[in-house]
């Protein structure tokens, strides 16, 4: 209960530090589908003792009622925007667009008490993730419950196209010196055993050298998580982790399982605080050198903007933002806005 009044007086807050006018107010749901309520017919919002939000009209509908424990959070949308997801599904403001098609999945990941713990979109013809999406905010606290360890492979995949730790082992795949790298690491989703339990699906991770995942990776998604974990800099956190799997000149190779070894590794990030939104963009090249012997070795050395990750990548990033403040905030980045220096 406590969050979701946080959460609508933040939505309050957006609307007047935005000075937009917004049409719709938005629940997104923790299955990840999300209830539109159109704000031209809405009388008022009720709250139903401790179980909801009644949502009434002014022509005597139906009340719509949404109940507290399968609400993530509540935005209000205005709609400029031409090129956000059709898929209820992918509404939320971490979400790439979306590539579609017979051959791809959108996998939704999440627990009851907390919501969602991370979406991805699995492209089951080369049997890889595309990218990981998920937030940080207040709703989803670092209990410090630890490093779960349980690799298992992702029961929303079907068989034919899951990936599994046969893929992930022998020789071919220890000779190349390769680890499995999260993409969601576990570190950034610390509320429970089970959410954490869920990041070491194999679904999850991408073929990463041993060097680059626990150095210059790392290193970055350490700045990312110190980010997540402050509620003085963000209201919200989003954010989205991947590695490149679709155009050929930017694959390495494939082990002798058939799994992609990226030639790069990318984090999209979108943080919004009182209102005010900023981005900025993670580039770095797949290779088994030690963050010590690379001659960057600092985050402001591979940072990019928004629009030349898309550029790079073919990827829509924070395609649901309206369309005005998502030209604004992809063109360009400011190293001291994010404390990089």
């Amino acid at each position: 209960m406590k969050k979701i009044l946080f959460t609508l007086l933040g939505v309050l807050t957006t609307v007047i530090a935005t000075a937009q006018t917004p049409s719709i107010l938005r629940y997104y749901l923790n299955d990840g589908t999300t209830i539109d309520v159109k704000i031209s017919e809405l009388n008022q919002i009720q709250r139903i003792a401790k179980s909801g939000l009644d949502n009434i009209f002014n022509n005597g509908q139906t009340a719509i009622s949404v109940p507290f424990d399968e609400i993530d959070s509540i935005v209000f949308v205005t709609d400029n925007n031409v090129n956000r997801n059709t898929n209820p599904r992918a509404q939320r403001l971490e979400y790439p667009r979306l590539k579609e098609g017979s051959d791809q999945l959108l996998v939704i990941h999440s627990t009851a008490l907390y919501g969602i713990t991370f979406s991805l979109e699995w492209d089951c013809s080369k049997r890889s993730q595309r990218w990981t999406c998920y937030q940080f905010h207040n709703g989803i606290p670092d209990n410090n419950v630890g490093r779960n360890e349980s690799w298992k492979v992702d029961p929303n995949i079907p068989s034919a196209y899951q990936t599994s730790g046969a893929d992930y082992s022998g020789t071919d795949y220890t000779n190349r010196k390769l680890t499995r790298g999260h993409m969601c690491m576990s570190n950034d989703r610390q509320s429970s055993e089970e959410q954490n339990r869920q990041t070491f699906y194999y679904s999850n991770m991408q073929p990463q050298y041993s060097n680059h995942n626990s150095g210059l990776w790392q290193t970055l998604e350490n700045k990312v998580n110190d980010w997540g974990n402050n509620s003085s800099f963000r209201d919200t956190l989003y954010v989205v982790k991947a590695a490149t799997i679709d155009k050929a000149d930017q694959r390495l190779a494939s082990t002798n399982t058939g799994l992609i070894v990226p030639k790069y590794f990318y984090m999209a990030i979108l943080c919004v605080k009182n209102g005010q939104y900023k981005a900025i963009g993670f580039w770095t090249e797949h290779t088994n050198t030690k963050l010590s012997d690379l001659p960057s070795k600092k985050p402001k050395d591979y940072a990019v903007s928004i629009r030349e990750l898309e550029e790079r990548t073919g990827i829509d990033f924070f395609c649901n933002l309206p369309d005005d403040i998502e030209e604004t905030v992809e063109s360009s980045y400011s190293l001291s806005a994010w404390g990089i220096n």
